[in-house]
C-alpha cells in the first residue's frame, strides 16, 4: 500500500484509479506503482545516456555546464516541490520529470531537427514521441515485454506534444490531441517545471560561457528585479555568487507564482477527480498573466542572444551535419557499420519506413561523444 495516497487531493492521480499498464503485472509489494515507474526509469540505459547528451553546450566543453541528465534532475526537484504544495502525486511527478527527455537525440534540438529532416518521408522525428517509444518499445530489460511497461499516467505525462496523425495511432493515449482535453495535473506541472528549469539554468550556463552578460539581462523584469534585490542586500558579493543568488530568487518567484495561481485555478474549476481534469479545455497549472509575460520576455531573450549566438549556431550546424551523415551512412551500408542487434532488427523490418525508423532509433540513442566517435570511425572507413 502507498501511504502517500492518504494525503493526496481528490484531483491528483491516485494509483487506485490508474488506467494501468500495457502488460499486466503483479503489483509491487514494498512500493507504489508510480514509484516503480520512477525506479524503472532511473535504471534504464536511456536515462544513463542523458549524462552525455547536450542541453545547450556540448558535454566536453566544460564539466559545469548542464547536460540532459542534470536538467532532468533539476526539473524533478522543482516539480516535486510544486506537487507537494498542491497535494498532487510526487512519485508520478518525479517519474514524468525524469523520463521527459529520454528520447532526445545527441546534440539537443539540433540533432532532433536533423533527424526530423531525414525522416520526413517516413513520418518525421519528434523527441516527445521518441521518449514514449523508448519506454514503450526500445528499452530491453524485461523477459515478458519490450520497454519499461510504465503506467498510463506516466506515459500520458511524457507525451507533451503530438501531431494528430501520430496521435491517431496511440489509442487512448492520443485521445486528447484529437478530441481536446488535458493530461493529469502532475503532467501539467512537470511541463512548466521543465520551462522554469531550462530558462534559469540556460542563463547560468550562458553567463558562465560568456555568451550573454549581466548588463543585458538587467533589462528583463524577472532578472532585473532579483538582481537589484541581491545588490542591495550584498553589495560586496562576487559575480558568481550574485548570479547564483539572482537565479535562485527567480526560480523561487516562478515557483511561488505557479503554486498560487494553480491553486486558485483548481479551486475555481473544482475538478472532482483526475478524470475530470482531463475533460477541461484549458490546463489548470499555469502562471499568472504578469508572470507569464515576464517569463516570455526571458525566453525571447534567450532565443535571440544565446540559442542564436554565433558560437552556438556553429555547434548546431556541425551537429546537424554529423547526425544527417550518420543516418545516411547507416542507410547506405548497414552491414559493415551497424552492430549485430540493430542489423537483426533491420532484417525483421517489413518496409523502407520501418528500416528508416530503426536507424533513427539507433542514432537518437547515441550520446554526443559516441556520435562524434562514430562519425570519425565511418569517415576513416569510407576514406581509407
Amino acid at each position: 500500500m502507498n501511504m502517500a495516497a492518504q494525503t493526496l487531493a481528490p484531483y491528483a492521480a491516485h494509483e487506485s484509479t490508474s488506467r494501468g499498464r500495457r502488460h499486466t503485472e503483479p503489483p509491487p509489494s514494498m512500493r507504489g506503482q508510480f514509484q516503480r515507474d520512477r525506479d524503472r526509469i532511473i535504471h534504464s540505459a536511456a536515462f544513463r545516456r542523458l549524462e552525455y547528451k547536450t542541453q545547450v553546450f556540448i558535454n566536453h566543453e566544460g564539466d559545469l555546464y548542464r547536460t540532459r541528465l542534470t536538467h532532468s534532475l533539476e526539473v524533478a526537484q522543482i516539480a516535486r516541490t510544486v506537487a507537494r504544495a498542491l497535494a498532487l502525486n510526487e512519485d508520478l511527478t518525479e517519474a514524468i520529470a525524469l523520463a521527459h527527455d529520454l528520447g532526445h537525440t545527441p546534440f539537443g534540438h539540433a540533432g532532433q531537427d536533423a533527424l526530423n529532416l531525414v525522416m520526413t518521408p517516413y513520418g518525421g522525428f519528434e523527441h516527445n514521441l521518441q521518449s514514449l517509444r523508448v519506454v514503450d518499445e526500445l528499452e530491453e530489460k524485461y523477459a515478458e515485454f519490450n520497454g519499461l511497461n510504465l503506467c498510463f499516467e506516466t506515459r500520458e505525462g511524457i507525451l507533451k506534444h503530438c501531431r494528430r496523425e501520430a496521435a491517431a495511432r496511440l489509442g487512448e493515449l492520443g485521445h486528447r490531441f484529437i478530441h481536446g482535453g488535458q493530461p493529469n495535473l502532475e503532467a501539467q506541472l512537470t511541463n512548466l517545471s521543465d520551462e522554469i528549469a531550462y530558462n534559469n539554468h540556460d542563463i547560468d550556463d550562458g553567463l558562465r560561457a560568456g555568451l550573454i552578460h549581466i548588463e543585458q539581462l538587467r533589462t528583463l523584469p524577472l532578472f532585473g528585479e532579483a538582481y537589484e534585490e541581491v545588490i542591495r542586500s550584498y553589495p560586496a558579493l562576487g559575480e558568481r555568487r550574485i548570479v547564483h543568488e539572482v537565479i535562485r530568487r527567480m526560480i523561487g518567484r516562478l515557483v511561488t507564482d505557479l503554486v498560487e495561481t494553480s491553486r486558485a485555478r483548481i479551486q475555481a474549476a473544482a475538478p472532482r477527480d483526475c478524470n475530470a481534469v482531463r475533460t477541461l479545455n484549458e490546463p489548470l497549472i499555469a502562471f499568472s498573466p504578469d508572470m507569464r509575460t515576464s517569463n516570455l520576455s526571458l525566453k525571447r531573450f534567450l532565443h535571440e542572444h544565446l540559442y542564436r549566438h554565433a558560437r552556438v549556431r556553429q555547434l548546431t550546424d556541425d551537429a546537424k551535419r554529423i547526425v544527417a551523415e550518420l543516418f545516411e551512412a547507416y542507410r547506405n551500408s548497414p552491414v559493415p557499420l551497424l552492430p549485430a542487434d540493430t542489423r537483426d532488427k533491420l532484417q525483421r523490418a517489413g518496409d523502407e519506413a520501418a528500416h528508416a525508423r530503426i536507424i533513427a532509433d539507433y542514432v537518437a540513442g547515441m550520446t554526443d561523444r559516441y556520435a562524434y566517435a562514430e562519425h570519425a570511425r565511418i569517415h576513416a572507413i569510407t576514406h581509407a
